[in-house]
């Protein structure tokens, strides 16, 4: 079970509290848990040569088999849009997402998402991991967050550019308008994230050790009115996790009404200012390119809306 399909996963240390679809959506951030399951439930993922079910719990030691099946048609039609590419060729793409784009066809999304307008884009030049034939979604943006995202054209491409953002490779600083005057002009962020207690779609800081370790460093690039331009450089993927961060530091990003409604209740009761989705920008994405080994950067400019609440809250318009 050499051949590329197939990626074995050694367990290090066991993991009494996690379930094994759990660990490994954290291994393949670009495949769903859902998929996961799906793939345990027909024996295209094993312990040790065996069939677990998805609540297995990892054990050190124990060697997890993962064998990605011939991607099925996709289902979701192509829809033609303009796309703002910032790089591509024949093994990805990389974009300028803007805000209000859903990533994955949902509940309520079945069309004119991105994955929608990537299979008109791509092709023939679809990736299969999840056994499901469709642009290889590497890494994911909430639908109002904007910025650089990498897209894989190939399985190979797919697999590669996974291993680098489980193993911590890939570099991604965003830009954020956060509600508050940060008093610090840098700082570090070490907050474990789990899903929160009582909302289950929405995450949580937990001081109790329950969650997923996380860690976000940040530097202030202009102070405004009663907000603050920041930029964040996250060292771990978690799901939310500079949302779920500045909110823990008592500075939500502006437009973020699910982590932060109240401040941005009082950020407009002061400046008349009320973005309309959360200020956040994935403004830098660094990877090696998974056919040339070479190092890429990218950076993608600020989209119209960001550039306006940074006009609305400028310190000079207080005059």
């Amino acid at each position: 079970m050499s051949d590329l399909r197939t990626v074995q996963v050694l367990i290090e240390q066991s993991l009494p509290n996690e379930r094994l679809d759990v660990f490994l959506r954290g291994h393949f951030p670009a495949v769903s848990r859902g998929a996961i399951q799906r793939l345990i439930e027909e024996g295209h993922i094993t312990v040790n040569g065996q069939p677990v079910k998805p609540t297995h719990h990892p054990r050190a030691g124990e060697t997890v088999n993962v064998h990605w099946p011939e991607a099925r048609p996709a289902t979701p039609p192509p829809w033609k849009t303009d796309l703002n590419v910032l790089f591509e060729d024949k093994h990805l793409l990389v974009l300028n997402k803007p805000p209000d784009l859903v990533v994955h066809p949902a509940s309520g999304h079945e069309l004119n998402t991105l994955v929608n307008a990537l299979l008109h884009h791509c092709a023939g030049q679809l990736s299969g991991i999840g056994g499901v034939a469709r642009p290889g979604i590497v890494h994911r943006l909430d639908k109002d967050t904007s910025g650089c995202l990498v897209v894989a054209k190939n399985d190979a491409a797919h697999l590669a550019l996974s291993a680098q953002f489980a193993s911590r490779r890939v570099g991604k600083i965003y830009h954020a308008v956060v509600c508050g005057v940060i008093p610090s002009e840098a700082g570090e962020i070490r907050a474990a994230i789990a899903r929160h207690a009582s909302h289950r779609k929405r995450m949580a800081a937990a001081d109790d050790g329950d969650g997923r370790a996380a860690h976000t460093s940040y530097r202030v690039l202009q102070r405004l009115r009663e907000a603050t331009l920041v930029e964040a450089r996250i060292h771990t993927g978690r799901t939310h996790q500079i949302r779920v961060h500045f909110q823990y530091l008592g500075f939500p990003v502006a437009g973020d009404l699910t982590y932060g409604q109240r401040q941005n209740a009082r950020l407009k009761e002061l400046t008349r200012y009320a973005a309309g989705r959360q200020m956040l920008h994935a403004s830098q994405l660094t990877f090696t390119h998974p056919h040339t080994s070479l190092e890429m950067v990218f950076e993608a400019p600020w989209p119209e809306d960001f550039h306006d609440a940074l006009h609305a809250l400028r310190l000079e318009s207080a005059a």
